[in-house]
C-alpha cells in the first residue's frame, strides 16, 4: 500500500487527499485513495467513518449534500435530503398540544433521513462516470470496525453530553448507546457502538437500499414509532436522493459553486462575490478592521436575500440565479455602508454539522456535508441499530404563511452547504465547515484568506474568526469575536455600531473547517481546524 500522510496541514505535496474533522475519518479515505480508490469513493468511506467517531456531530439518521467537480465537466450535485413524512402536518402536532416542532424527542424525528441514500448515488456515479471500482463493502469497512472494536472519546464528544445532558438523557434507548453504563464516556476512553457496526455490516452486504426498503428500515420505522415518531415505513420507502445542479458565480478569480436550495448556500456565494466587488473599489489588506467590517456587512446583504427565499426547491419564490448576476451583485454591494454597521434582523439559530473534502489523483474533487441539525439531533435512537435521528423538521414552522411551513413531503430549509471553485489561474479547491449560521461566514473567510489575500491555508484557517447572529446555544445577535483577534480590530468595529462579544480563541462555536487545494500540475495542499480534532490525510506525491 502506498504511504499515507496524515497531519493537520499539508507540509509536502500530494497526489489526493481527504481532509476531515477528526483524523480516523480522513485515514478512512485516505487509505482508499491508496488502493486506487477515487474521491467519491474516498469520501463515503470518510462520510462512513466521521458517522461512527463523531456521532454527536451527525451520523446515518441525517442528512448530507455533495458537491462535485471533475475535470473539464460541469459541477453537479447531489441532494440528500429528506422530507417530512406523510403524518407530519400541523394537524399531528396540535392533536398532541404542540404549539411549535420540538427539537427534541419522537416529534422532532419527523422528516427522513437522506445521508444513507446520498451514499448510494454517490456510489453509483462513481462506477458509472469516475471508474470506480471498489465494492461497497469495503468503503465501509473501516467505520464497521471502528464502530466494533472502538475509537478513542473525543473531547467534543464528552463536552457536548455533559452540556447537552439535561435535555437527551432519559430516555432507555439514547442512554444504552451513548451513556453506557449509566454514564458518559470521558474522554480518551474507548467507545464502541455494536449495534450500528451491524448496520454498516448489513448495508456493506446488502445495498444501502436496505435502510429504506429492508431489514434495516423495518426495525428503524418500528423504533421511531415506538418513540413517538410521525415516520411510517412507507416514508422511508418512498424516499431517494437526487442529482441537482448547483448554483455558480462568475467572480474576478474564477467561478464559485454551491449547493442551491433548500441550503444556505446562495448566502455563500453572495458574500464572496459582493465582498469581492467592494475590495476592487477599496483594496485592504486581510484580518484588519476594514476586512471583517466588510466580510460582516456583506454577511447581513446575503442573508436577506436568504431568508427571504430559501425553502423546498419545488416552492421557492423566485429563481436563486437571479441574484448571481453582476448587476444584482452590485446592488447587493451598494446596500453596504463602508463605515457603519446596518441593523441585524435576527436570524434563526444553527446547528451541528461535519464537513469533508477529498481529491483524488485524477483530479476528481468533492465536497461534502453531513449533519443532524442539533448536537445528537431528536435524541432519538431506533433500539438495535445505534441510529440516533435527526431533527431537521425543527426547522419547519406550523404556520401555514410561512416560507417553509410544515406540509408532508416538503424538504426543510438547511444550513449545510459543501463549497468548491475553479480558478482563472488553474487552481481549483473544496472547502467548507460546520456552524449553522456561520458557515457562510467561515466560508467566505477562509477563502477570502487563502484566494483573494494570498494566506497559507493553515494560517488562514487558524486565525482568528467572528460569527454573526444565534448559533451554539448563544441566545444573541450579537457579533461574535474570538479573544486573538486583535484588539484594535474589535474597537474600530465597535466604533461603527457593531455589537460585540468576546468568546475564547480557537471556539468550536466558530465551525470545524477544512480546505483542499489543487494547483495546475496536479499537486494537493490543504489544512484542518485547529478548532477540532481532524486532519489532511493523503498518498504523498511521486518525487
Amino acid at each position: 500500500m502506498n504511504r499515507l500522510l496524515v497531519e493537520r496541514a499539508t507540509s509536502e505535496p500530494l497526489s489526493g487527499a481527504v481532509v476531515a474533522p477528526h483524523h480516523l475519518a480522513a485515514r478512512a479515505g485516505a487509505e482508499v485513495l491508496a488502493e486506487g480508490g477515487n474521491a467519491l469513493e474516498a469520501m463515503i468511506a470518510a462520510a462512513a467513518s466521521i458517522a461512527v467517531v463523531y456521532p454527536h456531530m451527525n451520523g446515518l439518521g441525517g442528512d448530507g449534500f455533495w458537491l462535485l467537480q471533475a475535470p473539464g465537466e460541469p459541477a453537479r450535485a447531489i441532494e440528500a435530503c429528506g422530507y417530512a413524512g406523510a403524518r407530519a402536518d400541523r394537524e399531528w402536532y396540535r392533536a398532541r398540544g404542540l404549539a411549535a416542532i420540538p427539537h427534541r424527542g419522537g416529534p422532532a424525528a419527523c422528516t427522513v433521513a437522506g445521508t444513507v441514500a446520498g451514499w448510494q448515488v454517490a456510489y453509483e456515479w462513481s462506477r458509472r462516470h469516475w471508474g470506480g471500482r471498489l465494492p461497497l463493502h469495503r468503503l465501509l469497512a473501516g467505520a464497521h470496525e471502528q464502530a466494533v472494536q472502538g475509537f478513542a472519546v473525543s473531547a467534543s464528544q464528552f463536552r457536548t453530553l455533559e452540556d447537552k445532558a439535561d435535555e437527551l438523557r432519559g430516555r432507555a434507548s439514547f442512554d444504552s448507546v451513548f451513556c453506557p453504563q449509566g454514564r458518559i464516556p470521558a474522554a480518551g476512553t474507548v467507545f464502541r457502538q455494536p449495534d450500528l457496526g451491524a448496520v454498516l455490516e448489513r448495508l456493506g452486504r446488502a445495498g444501502c437500499g436496505d435502510f429504506y426498503h429492508g431489514e434495516i428500515a423495518t426495525t428503524l420505522a418500528a423504533g421511531l414509532a415506538a418513540q413517538g415518531s410521525p415516520l411510517q415505513a412507507g416514508d422511508l420507502a418512498g424516499f431517494t436522493a437526487r442529482m441537482v445542479s448547483p448554483l455558480e458565480l462568475a467572480t474576478p478569480v474564477g467561478t464559485l459553486v454551491n449547493l442551491p436550495p433548500p441550503t444556505q448556500g446562495i448566502a455563500s456565494l453572495l458574500i464572496l462575490g459582493i465582498y469581492q466587488q467592494l475590495l476592487a473599489q477599496s483594496p485592504h489588506p486581510a484580518d484588519g478592521i476594514d476586512y471583517v467590517h466588510t466580510l460582516v456587512e456583506a454577511t447581513k446583504a446575503a442573508f436577506r436575500v436568504r431568508d427571504a427565499l430559501v425553502t423546498d426547491p419545488d416552492h421557492l419564490p423566485e429563481d436563486p440565479a437571479r441574484y448571481l448576476t453582476a448587476d444584482a451583485i452590485a446592488r447587493l454591494a451598494a446596500q453596504v455602508d463602508p463605515l457603519h454597521a446596518a441593523p441585524w434582523p435576527s436570524p434563526p439559530a444553527g446547528g451541528d454539522t461535519v464537513w469533508l473534502g477529498a481529491m483524488d489523483a485524477f483530479g476528481n474533487q468533492v465536497s461534502f456535508i453531513q449533519s443532524l441539525y442539533h448536537e445528537f439531533g431528536s435524541g432519538v435512537v431506533a433500539p438495535g441499530t445505534g441510529i440516533v435521528w435527526q431533527n431537521r423538521g425543527h426547522g419547519f414552522s406550523l404556520d401555514a404563511r410561512s416560507l417553509n411551513p410544515l406540509q408532508p413531503g416538503r424538504r426543510p430549509f438547511h444550513t449545510l452547504n459543501p463549497a468548491g471553485a475553479r480558478l482563472l489561474d488553474g487552481r481549483s479547491l473544496v472547502y467548507g465547515t460546520m456552524g449553522g449560521e456561520g458557515q457562510p461566514q467561515t466560508q467566505a473567510a477562509i477563502f477570502s484568506r487563502v484566494i483573494l489575500h494570498g494566506q497559507d491555508p493553515a494560517h488562514a484557517i487558524a486565525s482568528p474568526r467572528w460569527l454573526l447572529g444565534r448559533t451554539w446555544g448563544r441566545g444573541t445577535d450579537s457579533l461574535k469575536v474570538e479573544d486573538d483577534l486583535p484588539a484594535e480590530v474589535v474597537s474600530g468595529l465597535r466604533a461603527r455600531g457593531h455589537t460585540i462579544d468576546r468568546v475564547p480563541a480557537r471556539n468550536s462555536m466558530m465551525g470545524h473547517a477544512g480546505l483542499l487545494l489543487r494547483d495546475p500540475e496536479g499537486r494537493v495542499s490543504g489544512a484542518s481546524d485547529p478548532r477540532c480534532d481532524g486532519a489532511v490525510a493523503g498518498v504523498p506525491a511521486p518525487a
